[in-house]
């Protein structure tokens, strides 16, 4: 097996991990800002609540489906030129909805500038494995958490900036900017590529086919759309089986570990949605708050995340990803557990709880993510870090929809704390799930090396 780690220079290494997080700003800033704008776009423009649902969930599926794709082509291609090719679909998606004067142009630009974003979810736990040893690589995925959480962070304030000082349009402007990066990636990133085998498009469509029914599913609430996901869902497992070299080889769901690490990110992922989903809900609701004074308390959760992610990435090179694991179901325990009891009290305790389920959210992401590294051989490294971040947008759909269902049924501070108490029974069943199979495989192995 190829030793990747010394195929670009130490300078280049730190250089590179700071650009990809850089961009990793603007591309999780993209996926938010226009929740806060949608008001504003579909009131000018006369758009259905439906038609401006699409706005999000166009960019959702493809985005969703685009980090797998990449993440498979990843182990094929140079990673420098599906970055270019990234970073230049997300400029000219922006472009396009920069000058947009009516819905068609608008779906076309997210759909645009999702199928360039999504080249970031898979690189950002790519790069880091490919290029740092795991003695380092927790620090190197911590600056990655850095940018996702400081994007989380700003994307709604400066949007809520941007939409009332100057217009919507200008949203795409500013994602016009990380077009910047391309000769930095091109200069900093190796030409080294995967094997020259044929790419199975049927596989790829199938899998593209299942995820869009199933996103829609979820979205819409329709029950024709899981029916077809379950019948591309055959085709899929059949077309993996026979296929001589499939999309997404089999062998990967036999690994355990991967796919305990698969199901705990999607609940991880789940509950974690809970805060910019819930929250603003809440303070809305419950508080009476506006949705721009929601943003600037839930402003510190995510300020103080990025801060702390680097420290984080560093804690789990020097004491292990069991222990970064370990620290994150802690704070996700404390932040729902007191949500639960401070329901209707000052949002200023609000404010602070959340700060706890937004460290865990990213130190579970950094320790699950580099659980992955370490499992997988090389070779499946890409696409499985491809369908590590799909389980993200599934699982935070998945969540969106149970907690609308639920808020709808038992409406007000009961409903609220309802949700929060199984957010924190869902915590305790993914630390035992952890401690049963990621735990004790982690001992077994440290144990044989020894």
């Amino acid at each position: 097996m190829m030793n990747t780690y010394n195929l670009i220079s130490e300078s280049k290494k730190q250089k590179l991990i700071i650009v990809l997080a850089c961009t990793l700003v603007f591309s999780s800033m993209s996926a938010t800002m226009f929740n806060v704008a949608l008001p504003s776009i579909t009131h000018e423009l006369s758009l259905t609540p439906s038609q401006a649902a699409w706005i999000i969930t166009s960019y959702m599926i493809i985005y969703a489906i685009g980090s797998v794709a990449y993440g498979r082509l990843a182990d094929q291609y140079k990673l420098k030129n599906l970055l270019t090719a990234g970073l230049l679909f997300f400029a000219v998606g922006s472009v396009i909805g920069f000058f947009s004067t009516n819905f068609a142009f608008i779906i076309s630009a997210r759909v645009l500038q999702a199928v360039g974003a999504s080249v970031f979810p898979a690189s950002a736990m790519l790069i880091p494995s490919r290029y740092f040893p795991p003695e380092v690589r927790g620090k190197a995925l911590g600056i990655t958490s850095t940018g996702l959480s400081l994007g989380v962070a700003v994307g709604p304030i400066i949007a809520g900036v941007i939409t009332t000082s100057l217009h919507w349009h200008y949203l795409f402007a500013v994602s016009i900017i990380p077009v910047v990066a391309i000769p930095f990636f091109r200069t900093y990133l190796d030409d080294t590529k995967g094997n020259a085998a044929k790419l199975d498009y049927l596989g790829a469509a199938l899998l593209a086919g299942m995820v869009t029914f199933v996103l829609l599913g979820i979205s819409m609430q329709h029950l024709y759309y899981f029916i077809i996901s379950i019948l591309l869902l055959g085709l899929f497992s059949w077309r993996i089986s026979k296929a001589q070299e499939p999309f997404i080889k089999a062998e990967l769901f036999k690994n355990k570990r991967y796919s305990v690490i698969l199901l705990l990110f999607a609940c991880s992922s789940g509950i974690g949605f809970g805060l910019p989903y819930l929250t603003p809900l809440l303070l809305a609701d419950v508080n009476h708050l506006s949705a721009f004074t929601s943003s600037l308390f839930m402003f510190p959760g995510a300020a103080i995340t990025a801060l702390l992610a680097k420290k984080g990435g560093e804690l789990a090179d020097k004491k292990g990803n069991v222990v970064l694991a370990y620290i994150a179901l802690s704070c996700y325990f404390i932040c729902f557990i007191s949500l639960s009891i401070i329901v209707g009290h000052s949002p200023y305790l609000i404010m602070v709880a959340i700060i706890f389920g937004y460290i865990a959210q990213s130190f579970c992401q950094m320790s699950l993510a580099n659980t992955v590294s370490q499992v997988l051989p090389s070779t499946q490294t890409g696409v499985g870090m491809g369908l590590f971040m799909l389980t993200n947008f599934v699982g935070s759909s998945i969540a969106t929809t149970l907690m609308g269902t639920s808020l709808n049924d038992h409406n007000g501070v009961s409903g609220y704390t309802n949700i929060y108490i199984i957010l924190s029974i869902i915590v305790v069943g993914m630390g035992i799930i952890y401690t049963a199979v990621i735990k004790k495989s982690v001992s077994f192995t440290q144990q044989i090396s020894k």
